[in-house]
């Protein structure tokens, strides 16, 4: 999250398994036929190290040289960090025969990536890209990615080369690696969303629509679905270029599944697209970035939201459903303790940009939707900064992309 450059004391992060959604799986020799090579890795040069201003660091980049290989004891290759919250495998070269493919999968293959010569997202599986030779897989959830040629072939030669693969941080070393201002307002009284499927069903159903937005396998932010099109909506500060959207994953339904729960799932994950249109100005004023992605029938089921068109009223009560810290989602619907005070947009004009509230975020909310009693969005998150936690004016972003979406 972008914070106000003002003196701000720092907080600890704490969060809950859940909150990372931990799933430290290991590779278990008896699930392959063939004792899998796990090949040694480095952390990457600095200079190739994901950083952002404003942006939450969750993972690092790690190089490795690893291949699959026709012959029948190099046909598998696990990529694994233990203690790893996720493993996003990069291929520098792809080398495979008509019918012959490659899967990226977790070791219990919940989750598993198919990938043929053509690299086709409409009969494969998705995947992002750098600009550089090769592809990126999309990330598996835990420390262990196994990777696997499926070929009928008995011959020699190399069928696949990986160079390089993004680990996904810890809980300790995400506190480590950002800094964090007071954006928890007193308690964090934020909760699993699963936890307000009874009691605020509609809120609940809202937040269907908001994912996690993983930049460029290292960074980050929240992003969410804008109107009744291909289009999604998160800060500018989150990313701003053509290149960025193409190197980033959606991550629809990464929720826990019960209420304090250590047991998220995978959820539905699915690549940038196109980059639409960017807020001019700094990070401090309207902070946009409109965009669509790849295999959009796959996340038209999770609903949509829609911009308040007109502003709003300091006193309106409001929501905010996001993935701070990076943690499954969760929403901030009261200010201190489960059912006291609601959280309320505290000044409906607090510049010309932007509305505060003393609602809870942290590092990760950014991109977030603020939302009204009627379920409208009223504000784009993008600053923290305790008592004033802000975000965008709505109705002043519909006034620059009405014409780029379907706003219902």
């Amino acid at each position: 999250m972008k914070h106000a450059l003002r003196r701000l004391r720092t907080v600890a992060v704490t969060l809950s398994a859940c909150t990372l959604g931990l799933s430290l799986l290991s590779a278990p020799a008896e699930a392959y036929s063939v004792q899998p090579l796990a090949p040694q890795s480095d952390r990457a040069p600095e200079s190739d190290q994901f950083t952002a201003e404003g942006v939450t660091t969750v993972g690092e980049l790690r190089t490795v040289d690893g291949s699959l290989s026709y012959a029948r004891s190099g046909r598998t290759q696990v990529i694994q960090h233990p203690g790893a919250t996720y493993v996003k495998v990069h291929f520098s070269s792809l080398r495979l025969a008509p019918g012959e493919y490659v899967t990226v999968s977790s070791p219990d293959g919940r989750e598993s990536y198919r990938y043929d010569r053509h690299l086709n997202r409409a009969t494969g599986s998705d995947y992002t890209t750098d600009g550089q030779p090769g592809f990126w897989a999309m990330s598996v959830e835990g420390d262990t990615a196994v990777v696997t040629l499926h070929s009928s072939r008995a011959s020699r030669g190399s069928a696949a080369t990986i160079d390089r693969f993004w680990r996904g941080y810890d809980r300790t070393e995400i506190a480590q690696y950002n800094f964090s201002t007071q954006s928890v307002c007193s308690t964090d009284a934020r909760r699993d969303v699963v936890c307000y499927q009874s009691s605020h069903p509609t809120e609940y159903a809202r937040g269907n629509a908001v994912a996690r937005l993983l930049i460029s396998g290292g960074g980050m932010c929240t992003t969410w679905r804008i109107g009744n099109t291909n289009r999604m909506l998160t800060n500018k500060h989150c990313f701003s270029t053509q290149a960025a959207v193409s190197g980033s994953e959606m991550q629809f339904n990464y929720q826990c599944a019960t209420c304090g729960g250590a047991n998220p799932g995978a959820g539905t994950k699915v690549s940038g697209a196109t980059l639409y249109r960017v807020s001019s100005g700094g990070s401090s004023q309207l902070d946009y970035a409109l965009f669509s992605v790849n295999n959009f029938a796959a996340i038209q089921g999770f609903g949509t939201l829609y911009l308040a068109t007109t502003a709003t009223t300091t006193g309106t009560q409001m929501y905010i459903p996001g993935h701070g810290d990076g943690s499954p989602k969760r929403l901030s619907i009261f200010e201190d303790a489960q059912n006291g005070a609601r959280c309320t947009v505290r000044n409906a004009n607090y510049n010309t940009w932007n509305i505060s509230y003393s609602c809870d975020t942290s590092g990760g909310n950014s991109g977030s939707p603020v939302l009204n009693s009627s379920h409208r969005v009223i504000a784009l998150h993008h600053l923290g900064g305790c008592p004033s936690n802000q975000g965008a004016k709505a109705h002043l972003i519909y006034n620059e992309i009405a014409s780029l979406i379907d706003n219902g």
